[in-house]
């Protein structure tokens, strides 16, 4: 009877030992599992890649952007508004005569350049922002974004060929008493022919809002501008 048990137990005992050296199942998990990992770990590594790329591209697009923002910006303080004043009294013709300046380069006063939108720059011109929208401008028309009712838009070309659209806005003026030829200076004007009289300058001051964007991308650049006349 403990021959039988005794047999009993080492048959057990060596088929528990061949089920345990059989370890082919385990291999085969083990190999799974480290495929897997790898193909997390390199997935990763090609989305990490990728979206470096993006983010790359983006802030270049950005950067060329703000760049045409800045071009924009001082073509539209430096050489339009003063345009503007000494033609200030032009005001059916002014549309052309800045199109015929800056080589038809698509200008536009407003939103169509209509009669409205020329005495509308006028009134910012002249008068400080409270008077705007009594003088016949829009109620959007102090609002901080150059795409809402801008004063003027216009082109600035690229090296890639797609120009950049510039959005350009007064959207705060502060009244002075500056010599700005071609307006009326309602009384505040510096006094000329007399060495005794003369009044301490106060210049007008606009705040610009600039923006350039190009239409086959996302991308835009925004920029404030604070100009002394």
């Amino acid at each position: 009877m403990c021959t039988s048990i005794n047999k009993f137990v080492l048959y057990s005992f060596r088929s528990s030992q061949k089920r345990l050296a059989d370890t082919s199942g385990f291999a085969v998990i083990t190999a799974l599992m480290f495929t897997l990992i790898s193909l997390t770990i390199v997935m990763s590594m090609m989305y990490l890649i990728t979206q470096s790329t993006r983010v790359s591209g983006a802030n270049k697009r950005y950067k060329t952007a703000i760049e045409a923002s800045y071009g924009g910006a001082e073509l539209f303080a430096k050489d339009m508004l003063p345009f503007l004043m000494v033609n200030f009294s032009n005001t059916n013709t002014l549309v052309s005569l800045i199109n015929s300046t800056y080589n038809n380069n698509a200008v536009v006063i407003g939103q169509s350049s209509q009669l409205a939108d020329v005495v509308c720059l006028q009134a910012k011109l002249m008068h400080p922002s409270s008077m705007w929208v009594a003088l016949g401008c829009s109620a959007s028309s102090n609002s901080p974004s150059p795409t809402d009712h801008p004063d003027l838009t216009f082109n600035v070309l690229s090296a890639t060929g797609n120009p950049y659209t510039i959005y350009s806005k007064i959207v705060e003026t502060t009244v002075g008493n500056s010599d700005v030829s071609g307006l009326q200076l309602l009384g505040e004007g510096v006094a000329e022919g007399s060495p005794t009289i003369t009044p301490m300058h106060y210049p007008y001051i606009y705040r610009l809002e600039v923006q350039g964007e190009q239409s086959s991308t996302s991308e835009r650049g925004n920029i404030e501008v604070l100009y002394a006349y």
